[in-house]
């Protein structure tokens, strides 16, 4: 058995693929509309579509899961942070772990993002 693939469950598909390409540098592999795969395993899900699915409701903001991220410019991420302004909700500022800078922010549907430098 191999794990392939981790879907997020978003609200736009449009705000997510741009957000996921402009701070990531993930790009759309596949795209059957309410479903996309991106670069690096990430599939996107409409709400609407996941709900029809499961038959359940979609709790954002829950804190239990977070995608990670290495990144070797943290400066250059820092300031496409900066640059993307006021969209960004951080989790936690900035701050030092093991003498590294490390980040967590939430992506536009409330998913933790964590990006820790290499």
């Amino acid at each position: 058995m191999k794990l392939k693939n981790i879907l997020f469950v978003v609200n736009d598909i449009e705000v997510s693929k741009a957000f996921y390409k402009d701070l990531f540098g993930l790009h759309v592999t596949l795209d059957m509309g309410e479903n996309v795969m991106l670069t690096e395993g990430l599939v996107l899900q409409e709400r609407k579509l996941w709900e029809s699915f499961t038959g359940k409701t979609v709790m954002q903001g829950s804190h239990d899961s977070e995608l990670y991220f290495e990144e070797n410019n943290m400066d250059g991420f820092l300031a496409k942070l900066e640059a993307y302004g006021d969209k960004i909700q951080y989790v936690n500022p900035v701050e030092e772990v093991y003498g590294q800078r490390v980040v967590r922010l939430y992506d536009p549907d409330m998913h933790v993002i964590e990006v820790k430098e290499v």
